[in-house]
């Protein structure tokens, strides 16, 4: 029997308004180092917190593409970006005038090539952790839940 798997379509999303929900795109970037599986978390740009690279939805692209994207100009790495939603966290940003709710569908990356030069590596850090200890690193909860209980092994099945 032929296994279906589904293509993402790309997302337009439409917002009205300032206090609108918003979505994002992250990518779960991961690799197996010594039988490992471990992910890469990159500082956010102002408080220097550990994330995953997230970003705006993107002209034409799939959610998956857009997030594969966001991991090479946010961390510099390149890999293959599966369009399979690994789960969803929620987050606010700060605007001038309060905060703007956001939702983020996370995607993984597994990274084939880490770059040395990438678009902003002079405002972020980079750093590889196993899958408990960055778990530990990250603030929303749902997002370390994403990240705990990752098998990459599992994907697809």
């Amino acid at each position: 029997m032929a296994k279906f798997v589904a293509k993402q379509l790309p997302l337009k999303l439409r917002t009205g308004g300032k206090t609108d929900v918003r979505a994002q795109f992250a990518a779960l970037c991961w690799r197996i180092k010594n039988d490992e599986v471990q992910v890469c978390l990159v500082t956010s740009r102002t408080r220097k917190r550990w994330i995953i690279p997230k970003g705006w939805p993107m002209h034409k692209q799939t959610p998956a593409n857009a997030a594969a994207t966001e991991a090479f100009e946010e961390a510099g790495l390149s890999g293959e970006a599966l369009d399979i939603c690994l789960g969803v966290f929620t987050h606010s940003k700060p605007q001038k005038v309060g905060n703007a709710p956001i939702i983020t569908l996370v995607y993984p990356v597994q990274v084939n090539h880490v770059h040395s030069e990438w678009p902003e590596r002079h405002e972020r850090r980079r750093k590889w952790f196993s899958l408990s200890k960055a778990a530990k690193k990250l603030s929303e909860p749902e997002l370390k839940r994403i990240v705990a209980s990752f098998k990459p092994h599992k994907i697809g099945r």
